[in-house]
């Protein structure tokens, strides 16, 4: 089949362009960010923000702090919100981390649970940004599935496989594992090509 003078010369500037242009991974894969040594995990809830910082390390992290941000039952929902604003803003002046990952939404049967949690997202997220910080997500299901590898695991699995990976006298509670997994996950996929890499937030 044979092209004309203008298709081939169009072809002839196609392949000069490939030649010049910077090289790209190929299939898609994308390299994670690299360097981020202090990550900040953060599993929000409006009554219990768990938060764990890790210095990150995917062969040797460490624990530099974790804890929960809890919010009495009787509270407004104006106040919980400002208290987790206000609690994770002390954590990030305090620590200084680097980088923020963040527990993605999940499906929520119940409309009214998912807009709560919406609101503790926000709160969270909105404390992290005004730091500075780079902010990804990463969903439950992979963080459980990096963590335990099972994508279904139970949250005294995860918490039980934090507490190993991170070498701690004690169980962690629910909601700061939760955040240390996730921030766990996080170091762990530093350096590796992924076809689906962390949603920047």
């Amino acid at each position: 089949m044979g092209i004309t003078p203008l298709q081939f010369r169009k072809l002839e500037v196609r392949l000069k362009t490939a030649r010049t242009a910077k090289p790209v991974n190929e299939g898609g894969l994308r390299p994670l960010a690299r360097g981020h040594r202090l990550v900040l995990g953060v599993d929000p809830s409006l009554r219990g923000t768990g938060y764990g910082i890790i210095c990150g390390s995917r062969t040797a992290p460490t624990l530099v702090t974790c804890g929960t941000i809890r919010c009495a039952a009787g509270w407004e929902h104006s106040r919980c919100l400002l208290a987790i604003l206000h609690g994770l803003r002390d954590v990030l002046r305090q620590h200084k981390p680097e980088v923020c990952v963040i527990e993605g939404l999940f499906f929520a049967q119940n409309l009214q649970t998912a807009l709560i949690m919406g609101e503790a997202r926000g709160a969270a997220i909105a404390a992290v940004a005004e730091a500075g910080l780079e902010i990804y997500e990463i969903a439950p299901r992979k963080v459980k599935q990096a963590i335990v590898g099972y994508g279904a695991a139970q949250k005294l699995a995860v918490a039980k496989m934090v507490q190993r990976l991170l070498n701690l006298p004690a169980v962690p509670e629910p909601d700061a594992a939760d955040a240390l997994a996730l921030a766990l996950t996080h170091a762990q996929e530093q350096g590796r090509y992924s076809l689906t890499p962390p949603k920047r937030v």
